[in-house]
């Protein structure tokens, strides 16, 4: 089986993405996630560029990483400059790492429009920039920018820088589809060729501006390249990078190749994937598609009926792989196009074990088809789809009941924002006030207030999301809206759903339903009285 090298760019090539900018301690961060994955290499930057790729290469020495080696990039020396002066080659050198990726032109078209000399002018800058960094023992990745446009081009000549870097002594050799404009077809027959004409690995870096370069890629390996470089969700200039995050899933879990550095079996070592492309989304600022393959949190979900009674069956029916395999879950997501199947795996979670035929799922699939025609989407809103499941089995969910509820938002020299609600609770009449810097969080605030007093158990009870979605735009300020809040407790998570064409009423009614549902089940698991 064989082994192929992992760089990830993340910190350099996906630091270039447009509105990305990540901390220091962000890229530290990153590093460790990385390595714990067991990449082979981590690109931290370009020393040379700014202060904070400078910092980077201090700091990153004092983590303790056990598979991930640090590179630091930089660029063949400039035309003109002695190698020995050359301020990007030293500063790889004072960045104190073992590995060094290098660039250099490998198009004609670059050589003599952009660095205005001569095809051999090139290749000696090559030679002895590669050269200049293994005399002081570095190891050498040489990146051959823009190669595929070069080969297409002036193949010859394409050919010889990289035969210039194989002499310098550069470990590995890497392809680059620097304008991401390469078909994959053309990948593979390139990487054919090349592979017949050098000696050292190669290595295979895409774009994504045709859409291909996670195709181009995996085309490339199949073709005989042996490293791979992209980023983590695919971040990077333009229209990004080639997408780790979907790439070694498949060459590990499908086309039978071995990958990353971590000692474990290889169904095991894509366990944290999943957690890895979370981070850097939250450090990016970019949120993760929850369509992204393999983990995106709807990667394995199942919304119609027939799908989701084949999945309680069997997974293998709908899944392509088992989603535990890169940290991710199944989800079975209850609306008016699922099936019987569905409600009875909401009610299992909650400990109720109904049949098929229980008239309880019937009366719940209507309600949320009823709901759904008036505006509601549940797509994932578990704590909403059980309480329609508690309603139809008997039990009473209005324990905790709105009387009435008043908010006052006060500008001027003191700014005041105040809630005050009257509720129901089990029975009894309380009442409950709050001051937030909204009116939705003074709402909250007041409904704690009123409750937390009967029920403290429900302290625990944050929200860790808020979620509003205009759903007829056309009406501008009058148009309806649907509020997705989830909720925890420390230990489990669900969400209420609500709809209105007052956005504070749907808020409140969303986490009226969120409190009552952690009321209900928790009165559940007490074997408490809750009809």
């Amino acid at each position: 089986m064989d082994y192929i090298e992992v760089l990830d760019t993340t910190l350099r090539d996906g630091a270039q993405t447009t509105g990305v900018s990540f901390t220091l301690e962000e890229k530290l961060k990153i590093v460790e996630k990385l390595d714990d994955l067991g990449v082979d290499y981590i690109e931290g930057g370009w020393p040379a560029s700014n202060p904070k790729d400078s910092e980077f290469f201090k700091k990153v020495k004092d983590l303790s990483l056990k598979h991930s080696k640090i590179a630091a990039f930089g660029s063949t020396a400039r035309v003109g400059v002695p190698i020995n002066l050359d301020q990007s080659l030293n500063s790889i050198l004072e960045s104190d790492v073992s590995v060094a990726v290098l660039f250099g032109k490998s198009w004609s078209l670059h050589v003599e429009k952009v660095l205005k000399c001569s095809f051999e002018d090139n290749l000696e800058l090559v030679y002895n920039s590669i050269s200049y960094l293994r005399e002081h023992g570095l190891r050498v990745i040489f990146d051959a920018e823009h190669f595929f446009d070069g080969y297409l081009d002036n193949p010859e000549y394409a050919v010889k820088v990289l035969k210039a870097a194989e002499e310098a002594k550069a470990e590995t050799i890497v392809l680059a589809d620097t304008n991401g404009g390469n078909t994959f077809n053309t990948t593979m027959k390139i990487v054919q060729d090349v592979k017949g004409k050098v000696k050292s690995r190669i290595g295979i870096h895409t774009h994504n501006d045709s859409g291909l370069a996670v195709a181009n890629t995996l085309a490339a390996v199949e073709a005989g390249a042996r490293h791979i470089q992209g980023t983590i969700n695919g971040l990077g200039e333009r229209c990004g990078n080639a997408d780790l995050v979907q790439i070694l899933p498949t060459l590990i879990l499908k086309m039978n190749y071995d990958a990353l550095k971590t000692r474990v079996p290889r169904e095991e070592k894509l366990k944290k994937l999943r957690n890895v492309a979370t981070y850097v989304a939250e450090a990016s600022g970019i949120p993760l598609s929850p369509y992204h393959p393999y983990v995106g949190e709807y990667a394995f979900s199942h919304k119609g009926g027939v799908h989701i009674d084949a999945v309680l069956k069997e997974k293998k029916a709908y899944e392509h792989i088992d989603p535990s395999l890169v940290g991710n879950l199944t989800r079975y997501i209850v609306s008016d196009q699922a099936g019987r199947a569905a409600i009875v795996q909401e009610a299992l979670e909650m400990g109720l074990k109904l049949s098929k035929d229980d008239p309880a799922i019937t009366k719940s699939l209507q309600e949320i088809k009823s709901m759904e025609a008036e505006g509601y989407k549940f797509d994932n809103a578990t704590g909403s789809i059980r309480l329609i499941i508690l309603k139809s089995l008997g039990y009473n969910i209005d324990r905790l009941k709105i009387i009435s509820w008043r908010t006052l938002v006060e500008k001027g020299p003191t700014d005041r924002v105040e809630a005050i609600v009257t509720l129901q609770l089990n029975g009894d009449i309380v009442h409950g006030v709050g001051n937030g810097v909204g009116p939705v969080h003074a709402l909250d605030l007041a409904l704690r207030d009123a409750i937390l007093r009967r029920l403290p158990y429900l302290e625990k009870v944050k929200l860790v999301n808020y979620k509003v979605s205009v759903v007829d735009a056309a009406n501008g300020t009058g148009a309806a809206v649907r509020v997705f809040i989830e909720f925890t407790d420390g230990g489990k998570s669900w969400a209420c759903t609500a709809y209105s064409r007052n956005i504070l009423e749907a808020s409140l009614k969303a986490l009226i339903d969120g409190y009552t549902y952690k009321l209900m089940t928790h009165d559940l698991e007490k074997n408490l009285p809750i009809r």
